[in-house]
């Protein structure tokens, strides 16, 4: 049988009945075999093999065969309790790490875990909060390397001919550095303190067994023996802790001779079963706690209870008589194993929430994968799809813990994912880096153009190229990042100066302009009560003498035009007055009027009237030809004929109306040369 009750450290607490013919001096420094297969499985398939070596052995009967598995199934609780035993009477610290919560920080971000962080490092008692800095210096070294990451794949993408090495500063990777640096210093300090102690703790214990194992002398007086034998538990209980991997070999050892004094010296029967009786009262009572401890709802704390129980029975209360031994033992290593099965159910239902967190990882990874594989031309396109990956990362950290045998394949899977997605969206901004560039160069091009009409005081050429310069620019693209602001402020302020110029001088001309406004409305005045005399020159010239008087008034507001068309309407009414042709007074009006268009520097509506006249010409030509083509039906006609003579009046008109248009686009054309 592979599991013998000697090896199981409980039980030899007791003292086994194994040990009742063993003798003593040939047992000095016993080495406690460590079981190498804790389960029922390994069990029976020794059993098997065994069978087969063996054939003439005698074949373990079913019952054997079933309490070897029972005895396998009770060992693998009982060593989970002496394996936590063994690290927390190392560092009593330890057992401190049950109070403080351990939080899902695979779930939390860089900012999260370097919180909790802090407040770690806080707590004084250091080695209680090992597990919980290392699983925070496990979930930040991996978010923050996946970071840098991608931050230096952004920068070879942005950089692709540097020949600069990749540096980041990250703020947040200097604070966690530091709290991580002052809670390894003080682990340290700890540890080298605390390992001093227990290698002189060791010694001490070790000195202990071997007085032990000299008080077996028959020649000594039993009392001063049992004296001696009270002085060394004593000295043994206040010992201290030693390293865990010498935790149960130096218990058993001191258990082992300790059994051999009760068993093997010929003390006081009387003391000894009263020894033995309280010993008993006190296991039960431990049992009975146990018992209470099964239907306790929260497992992990009944768990931490139980393991100082079974350190008590161990550690602070001997052996009962040997009718006792092997029952009292197996009901308490059947309750130990109900509560360790109940801890084994509450595990097997956590990994059922990683199984659950890997599958909605790989879920996770396979969206990124998808969203690797997207073809997208367009940069808002890339915007939507950055934001997708960005909240699919967000849920995968989230997520919380998976399996640790998969933990690093899956970090690994959604690392390549993401580096899938980002090369593709680098390689899209690779190519667009180049119409960025040209982009740039279109852009300094209108800046230095800016700059040099910027000072310009022709005003009317230069603010419609200005403009057209603001115009184009807005039809150019994105330039790279790093030159956008800096380029943009540049041709702001050289337009801006322009502008700013153009709109001082408009402020000066406009106070010009009102000026004018007022002059022609006072004089708009004095002319209604202008009277001709009836002779034709002199009032002809006084008209003219007006018309100049106006025109040298100047230009008036735009808003206030409407002036002009008052002085027109008198102007009207005085030549319809006057004596003239209808020839001259029509020219005289059309004069009046150009000047007026001239003088405005509207060179549109000049434009638009020479257009107007060249019309009105085309279509004069068009009737004269017309009528002169239909006075040919007449050929035989008399000179007299009514009809006749009122073609040919028709033609005068018409030809006198297009030498009037001729002498007006003459005019026009006379103003637009000087």
């Amino acid at each position: 049988m592979m599991l013998e009750e000697k090896n199981d450290n409980l039980h030899e607490a007791d003292g086994s009945q194994e040990n009742e013919t063993q003798d003593v001096s040939q047992n000095e420094n016993p080495q406690i075999e460590e079981q190498s297969e804790n389960n029922a499985d390994a069990v029976e398939a020794e059993a098997e093999t065994v069978a087969a070596e063996n054939a003439d052995a005698v074949e373990i009967s079913p019952e054997e065969l079933e309490e070897t598995i029972a005895v396998s199934e009770n060992q693998e609780a009982l060593d989970a309790i002496a394996h936590s035993n063994a690290e927390e009477s190392e560092d009593e610290t330890l057992k401190e790490r049950h109070e403080i919560p351990m939080q899902d920080y695979e779930a939390m971000d860089m900012e999260s875990l370097v919180q909790e962080l802090e407040k770690l490092v806080a707590v004084e008692k250091v080695m209680s909060v090992k597990d919980h800095v290392e699983e925070i210096k496990s979930a930040f070294l991996s978010k923050y390397n996946h970071f840098i990451e991608e931050k230096r794949e952004e920068f070879l993408a942005e950089n692709p001919d540097t020949t600069e090495d990749f540096h980041y500063h990250l703020p947040l990777k200097v604070k966690f550095d530091t709290l991580f640096n002052q809670y390894r210093d003080k682990k340290n300090t700890h540890f080298k303190s605390l390992q001093n102690n227990l290698k002189s703790n060791l010694d001490v214990r070790l000195a202990i067994v071997e007085e032990l194992k000299e008080l077996i002398n028959p020649q000594e007086n039993i009392k001063d023996t049992l004296k001696h034998f009270n002085e060394l538990r004593e000295r043994w209980k206040n010992a201290g802790p030693i390293p865990r991997d010498k935790y149960n070999h130096v218990w058993n050892n001191y258990h082992f001779h300790v059994e051999n004094f009760y068993d093997y010296l010929h003390l006081d029967r009387e003391a000894r079963d009263l020894d033995f009786k309280h010993n008993l009262e006190l296991k039960q009572k431990i049992i009975t706690r146990v018992e209470v401890l099964v239907n306790e709802p929260d497992v992990n704390k009944a768990f931490r209870e139980l393991q100082d129980l079974h350190k008590i029975w161990k550690e602070d209360i001997g052996p009962v008589s040997r009718e006792h031994r092997e029952a009292i033992w197996n009901t308490f290593s059947e309750l130990t194993k109900k509560i360790h099965d109940k801890r084994e159910l509450l595990f097997e239902k956590q990994r059922g929430t990683e199984q659950e967190n890997l599958e909605k990882k790989k879920e996770i990874i396979s969206k990124i994968e998808e969203l690797a594989k997207e073809k997208v031309e367009a940069h808002s396109s890339w915007q939507g799809q950055i934001e997708k990956v960005e909240a699919l990362r967000n849920e995968f950290f989230s997520t919380g813990k998976v399996p640790s045998d998969v933990n690093e394949e899956t970090w690994s899977a959604f690392k390549n994912a993401v580096r899938d997605f980002n090369a593709l969206k680098n390689s899209f901004y690779k190519d667009i880096k180049k119409d960025q560039q040209d982009n740039l160069n279109k852009k300094l091009a209108l800046v230095e153009r800016a700059n040099a009409l910027k000072d310009s005081e022709d005003f009317a050429a230069t603010t419609p190229i200005m403009k057209q310069i603001q115009e184009e620019w807005k039809q150019i693209g994105h330039v790279p990042r790093k030159y956008s602001d800096s380029i943009w402020k540049d041709f702001k302020e050289a337009c801006n100066h322009y502008f700013d110029k153009l709109h001082a001088q408009r402020n000066e001309v406009n106070s010009e302009e009102i000026e004018a406004f007022d002059k022609k409305k006072a004089y708009l005045e004095t002319i209604k009560d202008f009277a001709l005399t009836g002779e034709h020159k002199a009032d002809l010239d006084a008209i003219k003498a007006h018309i100049e008087t106006w025109k040298g008034f100047g230009k008036v507001p735009h808003a206030r035009r409407h002036i002009e068309g008052k002085f027109n309407k008198i102007l009207d009414a005085l030549f319809d007055k006057l004596s003239l042709s209808k020839k001259d007074s029509e020219m005289a009006r059309f004069n009046s009027r150009i000047d007026q268009l001239s003088s405005s520097d509207d060179t549109r509506k000049l434009e638009n009237e020479k257009i107007f006249l060249i019309r009105k010409i085309e279509e004069v030509q068009q009737e004269i030809f017309q009528l002169e083509n239909n006075i040919q039906f007449f050929a035989n006609a008399k000179k007299d004929n009514p009809m006749v003579l009122e073609v040919k009046k028709n033609i005068e008109r018409h030809k006198e109306s297009l030498q009037m248009w001729k002498d007006k686009l003459k005019q026009i054309r006379n103003i637009k040369t000087e």
